[in-house]
């Protein structure tokens, strides 16, 4: 069944119109169900300006639906799938306030991390997947309730069997897509043990969580990181970036 908003026979006449291009000011003409169309003046992209992409901000055939979405959809889309699984994270945690805001703040350096990989590289996928990444910084210890409760342990070992199989059951209520799904799943059952070859997706995972645990483990012993721990510490990160990123939160 065809929604009416979309079927021509309900339209009125102000489903068709007239907006003059960003670019030169010509009258570019729009039906209601357009969302972009290209000036025959000047050429230039615009996008329909009564549209209501409301829907392809969570949709995940929203590109088959519109066709090739624009910048700020696609990032609406990324920004609405990351709070989504922010809350399914602090839904399942409950009233686990400190794994929540572990898992914030992994989620946290990894963003920060992630863009920064991402500016350095001049194909901006070379710089990581940002979807792979927050899905796995939200939900990479997951499985430690599973562990405690099977194992009486929150080892990583047990993190790295029981993880997965809650982060994929998560994910796939979300309808996000099944090599993301496989993808966060890879990462949450070896996140404390890089193999010899990782994606970036993984290293910056790593990295963070890694800057997040220090912090933590210092800031209970209320002891800062000597010059020479730090140095040693340096070397563990997987990126340069996470590296810099490692140094600047750890050193103050």
């Amino acid at each position: 069944m065809q929604c009416p908003g979309q079927d021509s026979r309900y339209w009125s006449g102000e489903n068709v119109f007239e907006s003059n291009c960003p670019k030169c000011g010509q009258a570019v003409e729009f039906f209601k169900d357009d969302s972009q169309r290209t000036c025959g003046h000047c050429g230039h992209r615009m996008l329909n300006p009564k549209i209501d992409f409301g829907c392809a901000s969570y949709c995940p055939h929203a590109e088959q639906c519109l066709g090739s979405l624009p910048p700020d959809v696609v990032e609406a889309q990324g920004d609405l799938f990351k709070d989504r699984i922010a809350i399914a994270m602090r839904k399942y945690f409950g009233e686990d306030r400190r794994r929540i805001r572990h898992a914030e703040a992994v989620a946290e350096q990894s963003e920060i991390i992630a863009k920064a990989e991402q500016a350095s590289e001049q194909d901006e996928k070379q710089g990581g997947d940002i979807m792979v990444i927050m899905a796995a910084a939200y939900l990479h210890d997951i499985g430690i309730r599973e562990a405690e409760r099977k194992f009486n342990s929150s080892s990583a070992r047990y993190q790295h069997s029981e993880g997965p199989p809650v982060a994929r059951e998560i994910l796939t209520q979300l309808k996000a897509k099944p090599e993301l799904v496989d993808e966060v799943c890879d990462i949450i059952s070896h996140h404390h043990a890089p193999r010899d070859e990782e994606t970036v997706n993984f290293k910056v995972l790593y990295d963070a969580d890694l800057i997040v645990n220090k912090r933590e483990q210092y800031q209970a012993q209320e002891a800062s990181l000597t010059q020479e721990q730090l140095d040693r510490l340096s070397a563990l990160f997987l990126t340069r970036f996470g590296a810099d990123q490692g140094m600047k939160v750890l050193g103050k």
